[in-house]
């Protein structure tokens, strides 16, 4: 059975990334992309779907989690130690960036676990159940001999190969890979997993103790670039870090989450694949990363944008694949339970077909941004704002799924409104700023007559809150972005009466959740088109706090903030939601959309 969401670290290169439970197990592991099938899909089933635990010997049976475990230092180099009757060993585990120290932007992605004694001498039991195709295949497992008898396993399935090379003998038993050993204090022992197209060459056999150099030296060169210093510093840096582990390095583009199908709620239906890079997220992440001093992921970010739209700008998508892709069909896994028994699990994502006007506000507020953090002026990038703006201005009155994708009927939904409206203010400010060609006077009116028609269908004067759609009297945690967007003072009273609705009917034990759903466990059909509930929604909690800071609250601001930074994970982690009535984290880990307005409310908060 998989562990909780909240006992799980991530490890990661910019290209995937592993989870790994507290007792040694790599539950969750996609090769060689963020969004490619996965070799170990335990998390989504049971032990037959894949794991590789290591770990004490004793307590290799699952039974055992680490004493302790920490990154070390301001990296994803992962350290698990047990205290045993035996002694005390420590786990290393790392992903070394493609390239870092290895000569070559394309080396294989390889699994790095270095056992290292501390003290006595313990027994340490490796077990490797490699399956691909999210845990469908049985890979053909063969052993190649090397020079001085270093061998090396290769496991073969279709396309895929996985190299393991190990510093101590290994057997087969139960179609599973197994080692077992000791290690004493002072003694060092490495396992490394390395991932290669089938019929290609053997990756080179690793040499972990200069990967482990070269992995620290990266997380160290790149987490002293931040720019922030103040108080929740910490906090800060770990969720930057896991920003940029969700990073795809080699185009820009930046992925949700690492994870597809952990549930918003336990044993529900609400099932998500986010391994690609949504438009909304991505530029959120972008504004967090300029604001704390990283530049070049903007720029990469934005080239990204640019081959990604190319060519259809004005069906402007709300997702694509890390490389760009577009195509993104959704399908289910009947073979994989799901966690917990949450079925189904789903791969793809049809929401990518969905119409989400908010996403031409996210970006081009994303593009203004980094024009005035210092980003060099680029003529494509504004031939790609004119194009979307030309598009949004014959479009902005339809209705759409809105921010959280519903599945049910089109809505004129405030919020989708609200960030047309950022789209033509910062086309304004753009145009006014710098000496480029456009209809700024036509824009002008078109942000004035958008600000007019949210305030006149969009605002409930009677409850003095602005309300989910037009018509609508539901309230939506997307309303808390009017006064962070600018439309509207945090002084105006439409503003604080807002603020005060949400805190009065969508707020539980003091989190956000982000709409009306039915009560937990219902399987009544929700105004979004879906059976079930879900947790709060930590990004919207981290939006109140933020507004609660802007409207004069601030000893109220910051009380939620702690509470929201205790729910994180030992490591510094959020997923996506929180269920309240469990007391632990829901949805797909770790969560981009988590992380940004962690960073935003604590510069706020500063």
């Amino acid at each position: 059975m998989a562990a909780l969401i909240e006992d799980y670290a991530l490890i990661g290169d910019m290209q995937t990334a592993a989870l790994i439970a507290r007792d040694g197990s790599v539950d969750w592991f996609c090769l060689p992309r963020f969004d490619s099938p996965a070799v170990f899909a335990g998390l989504l089933g049971t032990e037959e779907h894949g794991f590789w635990r290591l770990a004490p010997a004793g307590l290799a049976d699952g039974a055992g989690a680490a004493t302790r475990r920490r990154y070390r230092g301001d990296s994803l180099v992962l350290e698990s130690e047990w205290d045993t009757p035996e002694g005390t060993v420590r786990l290393i585990d790392f992903m070394p960036p493609r390239g870092a120290g290895r000569g070559r932007p394309d080396a294989a992605p390889c699994l790095v676990r270095m056992v290292e004694g501390v003290s006595g001498r313990v027994r340490m039991s490796s077990a490797l159940r490699m399956r691909f195709s999210y845990g469908r295949i049985v890979p053909w497992v063969q052993r190649e001999h090397g020079p001085g008898g270093r061998d090396r396993l290769v496991a073969v399935a279709g396309p895929d190969a996985l190299w393991l090379d190990a510093d101590v003998d290994t057997y087969g038993s139960d179609l599973t890979t197994h080692a077992a050993f000791s290690v004493g204090a002072g003694e060092r022992v490495t396992l490394t997993l390395s991932w290669q197209p089938s019929h290609g060459d053997a990756p080179p056999r690793p040499n972990a103790a200069q990967l482990l150099a070269d992995t620290e030296n990266f997380w160290s060169r790149w987490t002293g670039q931040c720019s922030y210093s103040g108080p929740w510093r910490e906090a800060v840096v770990r969720s930057l870090i896991t920003l940029k582990a969700l990073t795809y390095a080699p185009t820009g583009g930046i992925v949700a989450a690492p994870t597809t199908s952990l549930p918003e709620e336990i044993g529900g239906v609400r099932n998500w694949d986010y391994r690609y890079a949504w438009l909304r997220d991505a530029a959120m992440t972008l504004t967090a990363l300029l604001r704390t001093g990283y530049h070049e992921e903007a720029r990469r970010w934005r080239e990204w944008l640019l081959r990604a739209v190319a060519g259809d700008a004005q069906n402007l998508q709300i997702m694509y694949g890390v490389a760009g892709e577009r195509e993104l069909p959704e399908a289910e896994l009947p073979w994989l339970p799901g966690y917990e028994k949450s079925g189904p699990v789903r791969i793809g994502n049809g929401a990518a077909n969905q119409l989400q006007l908010d996403v031409y506000g996210e970006v081009v507020d994303a593009l203004w941004l980094g024009q005035t953090s210092g980003l060099s002026r680029d003529d494509s990038t504004h031939i790609l704002q004119m194009k979307l703006m030309n598009h949004l201005e014959s479009n902005w009155r339809e209705p759409d799924e809105g921010i959280w994708e519903v599945r049910g009927p089109r809505r004129d939904f405030v919020h989708s409104k609200v960030m047309a409206w950022v789209a033509a203010d910062r086309t304004v400010r753009r145009l006014s700023r710098l000496p480029l060609e456009g209809p700024v006077q036509r824009w002008r009116a078109l942000r004035d007559e958008i600000h007019r028609d949210v305030c006149a269908h969009g605002y409930d004067p009677e409850r003095n809150t602005f309300t989910q759609y037009y018509g609508s009297r539901e309230l939506d945690a997307s309303l808390l972005l009017i006064p962070q967007m600018g439309f509207l003072p945090p002084s105006d009273p439409r503003v604080v009466g807002t603020i005060e609705a949400v805190q009065r009917e969508l707020c539980d034990d003091g989190f956000v959740r982000r709409y009306p759903v039915p009560d937990g466990g219902s399987d009544t059909l929700g105004g979004d088109g879906l059976r079930g509930g879900e947790g709060v929604f930590l990004a919207c909690s981290f939006w109140l706090a933020h507004d609660l800071a802007l409207i004069g609250r601030g000893a109220e601001a910051r009380r939620l903030f702690e509470r929201l930074l205790a729910l994180r994970t030992d490591l510094g982690l959020l997923a996506e939601e929180w269920d309240t009535r469990r007391g632990r984290l829901v949805g797909n880990f770790p969560q981009a959309f988590s992380h940004v307005p962690l960073i935003d409310t604590a510069l706020r908060l500063s």
